[in-house]
């Protein structure tokens, strides 16, 4: 496929050019595609560059190729028509098409009211030494699943924050597993008071960092592994080991298209594999009530 505008300067602050991205995305194509597969996707497009604003879309523009899968799935007074990204040929025609960012639905197009992932966004506030709460918070959060069935993910965001990620067996929907995350934010954040809040308003936070489970409500997205942000440096959201997770050189932004590959030429994607350790939702519930139970006498 021609790159049009290959010189096109996306990241004025780096140099960072659209061939840049668009190489990157072909590169990474073949460990960033299998997170991507089956999922219905909104696009955060910057044509002119991250300085000059972006957009999001949701609905598949008429002249994308036949590389570009569409699902249809409902919202409120009609019908989406999502793209979905199956191979690098689509994946490297958004990026040419001037999509930085991938966001993907925690449900597949197949049973789009059946997430098969719970997810958790470890949001800081802005003050100094936030990020180490946060990644306290993503082993506790670990530790939690794991007393409840399930087994943990965790990926930088390429922003400020930690996903925290637990395959499920689809079947529960939105409503069922937004509860439960939001049963399971309860518990962590009694336990910390002080340095957690499940506070939606930011005025009442007070400086705790934020345990946000919006993105498991239908049609929520979230951000797709090895994803580029429009931030300066270009980082993107990158799956880490746990043990990365511990140490004190741990930051959101540290993986960026410039350096990403050394990484992935060292170890294996750490979600490789993912959806072989999806667990079923009714017995985490089950090991979850006890825990609700103590927290609220």
């Amino acid at each position: 496929m021609e790159v049009s505008h290959p010189d096109r300067v996306l990241f004025p602050d780096d140099g960072i050019t659209k061939g840049d991205v668009v190489d990157y995305y072909r590169r990474v194509a073949p460990v960033m595609v299998p997170h991507l597969r089956d999922r219905p996707l909104m696009l955060e497009r910057y044509r002119e560059g991250i300085d000059q604003g972006g957009f999001y879309q949701k609905e598949a523009s008429e002249y994308f190729p036949a590389s570009i899968r569409r699902v249809e799935v409902e919202k409120a007074g009609g019908v989406v028509h999502h793209p979905i990204v199956d191979s690098e040929d689509g994946l490297v025609y958004l990026a040419n098409q001037g999509c930085l960012t991938f966001h993907c639905w925690t449900a597949r197009a197949d049973h789009p009211h059946q997430p098969d992932r719970a997810v958790f966004d470890l949001d800081p506030p802005p003050v100094d030494g936030a990020f180490a709460t946060v990644r306290a918070t993503a082993l506790r959060l670990r530790q939690l699943f794991h007393r409840l069935g399930l087994t943990a993910f965790v990926q930088t965001t390429g922003s400020r924050g930690l996903h925290v990620v637990a395959p499920i067996v689809a079947g529960p929907d939105h409503d069922e597993v937004l509860a439960f995350a939001g049963a399971l934010a309860r518990v962590l954040a009694a336990s910390d008071p002080t340095r957690l809040t499940t506070e939606f308003r930011k005025a009442k936070r007070g400086g705790r960092v934020y345990l946000d489970i919006a993105r498991n409500g239908y049609a929520q997205t979230v951000v797709a592994p090895y994803s580029v942000r429009a931030r300066p440096g270009a980082p993107v959201a990158t799956p880490l080991d746990w043990d990365e997770v511990r140490t004190t050189r741990l930051r959101p932004d540290r993986r960026t298209i410039g350096n990403v590959f050394r990484r992935l030429g060292a170890k294996a994607d750490p979600w490789r594999g993912m959806a072989h350790h999806a667990r079923p939702l009714p017995e985490a519930w089950a090991r979850l009530d006890p825990l609700t139970a103590t927290r609220a006498s």
